[in-house]
């Protein structure tokens, strides 16, 4: 489904990616973590364009991102991306927030948008919110929220980047619930958090990342089981003591 084979990224003279591979397939869900600042947010922002790759090659579901308008916006169109911030339109209800793309972006019909918003909006659990305007949610509701409008672009993988840094401690488990949901629903997700009770729970296979490179990859349980990597182990004993 996605394919990264020798990635590089650079900012300037920073390195962010130094030669990233990595196999995802149609249905899995990888947990991406590691320290701040080691790649983890940039390459999942190459694999939709949002960040331009300068060495290597990204494909996604069979098609090669270069700087082809077209292929960009093809490739969007079936890759929901979730922020740490929720970048909710605050002047819409959260129904016209979730409506907006598929009205213009796939040209939906607005009834079948509408049902559609409806239908996620039920499975993130707040469908009451409806004609609430983001302002009037609480955090969590509002990451909710950006879920719901990004499955309603019907995508075929979804990018989470940190979707709970940003909430209050009581609002991370109502939407790390609602990914574990997603997950168990057979979504190809790719997820950078430090929650490691949410890849324990739901991820296929763990990355862990360090200094722009892949450092270990491995099936969530021998990754949390038998790490090989000493760097891995460092990370896990901090990460796992708080």
């Amino acid at each position: 489904m996605i394919s990264l084979q020798n990635v590089s990224k650079d900012f300037g003279t920073f390195r962010a990616l130094n030669k990233v591979s990595l196999e995802i397939q149609h249905g899995e869900r990888v947990v991406v973590c590691g320290p701040s600042g080691s790649g983890k947010s940039t390459m999942i922002r190459c694999i939709n364009r949002l960040e331009a790759h300068d060495e290597g090659t990204i494909v996604v579901d069979g098609i090669e991102l270069t700087d082809n308008v077209k292929d960009i916006a093809g490739i969007r169109r079936n890759i929901g991306m979730v922020f740490q911030q929720f970048n909710l339109f605050p002047h819409l209800t959260v129904l016209d927030n979730l409506t907006v793309a598929p009205l213009k972006a796939r040209k939906m019909p607005k009834t079948k948008a509408i049902e559609l918003a409806k239908h996620y909006l039920d499975l993130v659990h707040i469908p009451e919110q409806a004609e609430k305007y983001p302002g009037q949610l609480s955090g969590g509701q509002q990451q909710r929220v950006a879920i719901a409008r990004s499955l309603c672009m019907e995508p075929k993988i979804m990018l989470f980047d940190e979707p709970t840094s940003a909430l209050d401690p009581e609002m991370i488990k109502e939407v790390l619930d609602v990914m574990i949901e997603l997950a168990e629903g057979g979504m190809t997700m790719i997820v950078v958090t430090h929650e490691m009770g949410f890849a324990k729970r739901a991820a296929d296979t763990v990355v862990f990342m360090d200094q722009g490179q892949i450092v270990e990859t491995a099936d969530t349980e021998t990754f949390f089981a038998s790490p090989e990597s000493e760097r891995t182990k460092l990370f896990l004993s901090q990460i796992l003591d708080h």
